[in-house]
């Protein structure tokens, strides 16, 4: 998962940040309303959230570049 992120663009790193959110409050809802099937997929989520967020500043910033792919 982490190899990826950096292969992405800017655009697909907002894709996949919108779509985790959704995912994260999917299974938030689920969390509180019945059993779910993997109680530690709330904290991979939120660490894949941080992750893609971590990426998109450090681009900001000019700590990272992009690769020219």
């Amino acid at each position: 998962m982490k190899g990826k992120l950096e292969e992405l663009s800017m655009e697909e790193l907002d894709r996949s940040l919108n779509d985790t959110k959704i995912e994260l409050r999917k299974e938030r809802f689920k969390a509180v309303t019945s059993k779910v099937d993997n109680p530690k997929k709330i904290r991979e989520l939120k660490k894949h959230i941080a992750r893609i967020l971590t990426l998109k500043k450090e681009y900001a910033l000019g700590i990272k570049q992009k690769s020219a792919r």
